[in-house]
């Protein structure tokens, strides 16, 4: 799979992903995402983190096996689901990655859990605030904790 992001919509019927929707689940750990808002002065970014002071999100995944044609390597590689925004999310973006909670990992993971588990996480399991636009820089070190600290915003 060379793609980052598979649609919850689509996850168990596109050819791309139905295998690896029925096989091949995995649970993806973040302290937090980053969406980018359309403003007057440019793109805004804005950092995501579970609310409530839980210290990690974990996102619905798929993972698969494939063959590097140019090197014949057997490569692993995962992808995100992303859903619908909820509706704090959908005032930054149109997309969010869906969130599952501890008390689905395991359903999702046996894969006794089917499509009806690929909802938006409800408004109040987030919460976010805008951040410096060094974010966008190549030359920003990923380690960098200052990239998720609030700054004020050009356009909320």
């Amino acid at each position: 799979m060379a793609t980052f992001n598979a649609r919850a919509e689509t996850v168990e019927t596109k050819p791309v992903f139905r295998d690896a929707f029925k096989r091949t689940r995995c649970l993806i750990p973040m302290s937090g995402y980053y969406e980018w808002q359309n403003t007057p002065s440019g793109k805004q970014p804005w950092y995501f983190t579970a609310s409530g002071g839980a210290p990690l999100l974990t996102a619905a995944g798929l993972w698969d096996e494939w063959k590097n044609r140019e090197t014949g390597d057997r490569l692993k590689s995962c992808m995100m689901i992303i859903t619908e925004p909820n509706g704090m999310a959908a005032q930054i973006h149109d997309r969010m990655p869906l969130f599952l909670t501890s008390d689905q990992f395991a359903p999702w993971l046996s894969g006794e859990a089917g499509a009806g588990i690929l909802k938006p996480a409800p408004n109040d399991f987030l919460q976010r605030w805008p951040v410096s636009q060094r974010v966008n820089s190549s030359k920003a070190d990923a380690d960098d904790a200052t990239l998720i600290e609030r700054v004020e915003a050009a356009i909320t």
